[in-house]
């Protein structure tokens, strides 16, 4: 799901999501921390790979986003598997 979220909003904004939220109006940015929490795994990813090839940040970091990503996709899965059944 995050992986999916994140290149939706690549398609419609032409730009790859991050972490920062614009705080344009309240609404948005309640919705924009809601994308991200689920988008989150992506982003990390992305900006794991590219550190590591682009930055040469240890492959030690690599690992460390890689459980961390993992982590959270497991967790947001969860939730989210647990809001479509009880729905």
């Amino acid at each position: 799901m995050a992986g999916v979220l994140s290149s939706f909003v690549q398609l419609v904004s032409g730009e790859p999501m991050r972490f920062g939220v614009e705080p344009k109006s309240t609404l948005s940015s309640i919705g924009g921390v809601i994308l991200r929490v689920f988008a989150g795994p992506a982003i990390l990813m992305r900006n794991a790979w590219r550190g590591m090839l682009i930055e040469a940040r240890p492959k030690v970091w690599f690992g460390a986003s890689l459980a961390v990503a993992a982590l959270w996709s497991l967790f947001s899965g969860a939730l989210l598997i647990d809001l479509i059944l009880t729905l």
